[in-house]
């Protein structure tokens, strides 16, 4: 009797406020969301698929997701991607590795900014019975169960090959790489490196330089190499922005037509510089491919299936003489 009493004498505005108290205190009882606690496959019902790339900078990761997702929807998995905002962030790529791990995926899909630095984090998946699949950018470990990538050496080597033929045999040329720690970086100078030093011996490679695949960064670089030896006949961009960085350099000291340029990868820049002229050509990875097979290469192991330790996925030279034929056009992306 005396409850009934209290509330009948309470105003309209005094039950709002016991109404919001209790959804406070039931907000407060209820489990709460937690990056460690469950994944989205447990949710979904599905295999759930972590990938970690390298960045976002690129239209190269976009292609890269885009076939990522393709080979999740096939396959019926929950597929997450993600990479730090550019491709210096070391330690951001390594926070985003321990979110993942924390949220127990099926499996994980990685490409490495440091070959090594990821090896300790990797190990706990390992002990974790979480298969791992390297893409793009494998890492000095054996805990991989496959990499999917393209063969960098073999790669940058014809990249080599091409500008040697562009600039007659002979003459002074000069690279500029994206960096030095990651898997990618380093095969793909070694490639252009080892197969100028090997069979040309008239072309002398007289500086290499590293931008972190960032365009302006890059460009600096270019105008700077380019100012320290007049001479220069060619240029090796090895990677998107790399390329991107190199051609600006290019443009704003005026050599156009008189360096020849040779890129890494696609995007809109890079295509619109080889159907005017100012790029020779570039090598083209398999974007799509490599994000497919992938998830492809996840799924299997997740189910129990056997992974060949390496999966190639191969890559193309483009000119303005081919960049519009259907089977290089698939390759290419905007």
């Amino acid at each position: 009797m005396v409850l009934r009493s209290v509330i009948q004498n309470r105003s309209p505005r005094w039950f709002g406020a016991l109404a919001a108290g209790l959804m406070l205190v039931s907000a407060a009882c209820a489990p709460s969301p937690s990056t460690g606690g469950t994944s989205p496959s447990a949710s979904a019902g599905k295999a759930y698929v972590a990938m970690i790339s390298k960045g976002f900078q690129h239209q190269f990761w976009q292609a890269v997701k885009q076939g990522a997702e393709k080979a999740a929807a096939q396959y019926n998995v929950t597929m997450t991607f993600e990479g730090p905002e550019n491709e210096s962030q070391v330690d951001k790529q390594l926070e985003m590795l321990q979110t993942a791990y924390n949220k127990k995926p099926s499996a994980l899909g990685f490409a490495a900014l440091d070959s090594k630095a990821a090896v300790p984090l990797l190990q706990k998946f390992k002990d974790s019975k979480i298969p791992v699949v390297g893409f793009d950018s494998g890492v000095d470990s054996d805990i991989p169960i496959t990499t999917a990538a393209t063969d960098n050496i073999a790669a940058a080597a014809a990249a080599a090959d091409k500008m040697a033929s562009l600039i007659g045999g002979s003459g002074e040329v000069a690279i500029i790489a994206h960096d030095q720690t990651s898997r990618t970086g380093i095969d793909r100078v070694k490639g252009f490196t080892d197969q100028i030093k090997s069979k040309y011996a008239n072309i002398k490679l007289v500086d290499t330089q590293y931008g972190g695949g960032d365009q302006l960064k890059s460009t600096d670089l270019a105008k700077a190499i380019i100012k320290a030896h007049p001479n220069l006949k060619g240029f090796f961009g090895a990677n998107e922005g790399s390329a991107i960085g190199v051609l600006n350099g290019v443009k704003e000291l005026n050599m156009g037509g008189k360096i020849v340029v040779i890129g890494y990868d696609s995007g809109q820049q890079q295509m619109d510089a080889i159907r005017s002229g100012l790029m020779a050509g570039a090598i083209t990875q398999d974007p799509i491919g490599i994000g497919f097979k992938s998830v492809e290469a996840a799924v299997k192991a997740i189910k129990g299936e056997s992974v060949a330790k390496s999966i190639d996925t191969g890559f193309h030279w483009y000119d303005k003489t081919n960049i519009d034929s259907p089977d290089i056009a698939a390759l290419l992306y905007k």
